[in-house]
């Protein structure tokens, strides 16, 4: 340890002070940010306003529909990872021990795991206590059902999995309509529709920027560089103010779908610049190789290009998502959603909470939701390229 401690951090008197400093005011940073969460911070304001800060004004009498839906998300969820894990894992390995599994499980999911703990901690009803065992159920028997299926079915359930998952939520706007939907359940709404809508409508643009054929070429590059070239906020705002002008007002969709909308038409033209730099890194030999087995165009860019293509570009699409999901804010500002960050700083003007600058607080706990949510995808990203040797030869 102390051999360590000298070649890495007292080699010179310049790293023992660079060292010495930058310990200081860590610690010194460590100790305030404890000292705000145990001791200063009034978490009463977020402990009175959790409901409102998770499922938004989400009416008590819809909620067993709310509850169910996640009940059944994380079902469909533990099939798809179930058989997705089966899809991607190397045979030859030997299956990991119970240990191992529950020791990566805490890995990878500890701040989601943190953060239901928090929401339980601040909660003052059975419920949330009750949804986490259920959640917790269905995705371990999806799991195990994933598990069961015969290899030749896993990709079909996977897509069946994901059209089931819209499906629920679509079943949820029966009860409660899109546009009323608030907190951070609609920030997780339309960062997984608009992902799900935008990575193959990516993929089809990347594909026809490097067509052979001229007008798909053109329609594909002028697409993509008109969204590439607008901000989001102003297609959003956009979106609001303009539509009414050019569509009749029986046929103007809801706040929600124009966010959708607007989320997958702007992310998709990244996408797609995303995927065409990944189809740009395959060389050139894989291709000759296809054509000189026979195979035509199609095959060849599905079987050979398409997926070492995706393969090498997984961290830069998982970025992008991550941003998508940071992303959905600007919704709330532009659309009038009472998201999660617009219902944070709305809550502070409360009767009880006006005047008090109770603002860090809810700040601090938003920004908590959205870390745990895109510092989850990265792992799961890094997981993801660590299985598919994303970077190795």
């Amino acid at each position: 340890m102390m051999i360590w401690l000298r070649k890495n951090l007292f080699r010179s008197v310049g790293d023992s002070l660079v060292t010495v400093i930058a310990g200081s005011l860590s610690l010194y940073v460590l100790f305030r940010i404890v000292r705000f969460v145990a001791v200063t911070g009034r978490w009463q304001v977020v402990e009175t306003n959790l409901a409102l800060l998770v499922n938004g004004a989400w009416p008590t009498d819809e909620i067993g529909r709310l509850s169910a839906t996640i009940v059944l998300l994380g079902f469909l969820g533990g099939v798809a990872s179930a058989v997705a894990g089966l899809v991607t894992s190397d045979v030859d390995s030997e299956p990991p021990t119970l240990f191992q599994k529950a020791l990566d499980l805490a890995i990878r999911l500890w701040p989601l795991a943190l953060i239901v703990g928090l929401v339980l901690l601040l909660s003052t009803t059975t419920g949330p206590l009750l949804l986490t065992v259920g959640v917790v159920g269905a995705v371990t028997v999806g799991r195990l059902l994933g598990g069961l299926l015969p290899g030749r079915v896993r990709p079909v359930v996977i897509v069946v999995a994901l059209f089931g998952a819209l499906a629920s939520i679509w079943f949820m706007s029966f009860g409660h309509s899109w546009d009323d939907w608030g907190g951070i359940l609609v920030n997780f709404f339309l960062a997984a529709i608009s992902i799900s809508l935008c990575f193959p409508i990516g993929v089809i643009l990347a594909l026809g920027r490097r067509s052979e054929f001229p007008i798909l070429r053109m329609l594909s590059t002028v697409f993509i560089e008109l969204f590439r070239g607008v901000p989001l906020i102003a297609l959003l705002l956009m979106a609001k103010n303009t539509l009414g002008f050019f569509v009749p007002q029986e046929f103007t969709p809801g706040a929600a779908v124009r966010a959708i909308v607007v989320f997958v038409l702007f992310t998709s033209a990244y996408v797609a610049e995303i995927v065409r730099g990944g189809l740009q890194s395959v060389p050139k030999g894989q291709i000759e190789a296809a054509r000189a087995n026979g195979l035509t165009p199609i095959p060849t860019t599905f079987r050979i290009v398409l997926p070492q293509a995706l393969r090498n570009v997984i961290p830069a699409l998982v970025g992008q998502f991550i941003s998508l999901f940071k992303d959905t804010t600007l919704a709330g500002v532009a659309l009038g959603f009472l998201d999660l960050l617009e219902g944070g700083q709305a809550i502070t003007q409360q009767a009880e909470f006006r005047g008090q600058g109770l603002v860090i607080e809810t700040l601090a706990f938003v920004g908590l939701l959205f870390w745990a949510g895109s510092y989850t995808m990265s792992r799961e990203s890094q997981r993801l390229e660590s299985k598919l040797g994303v970077g190795s030869r």
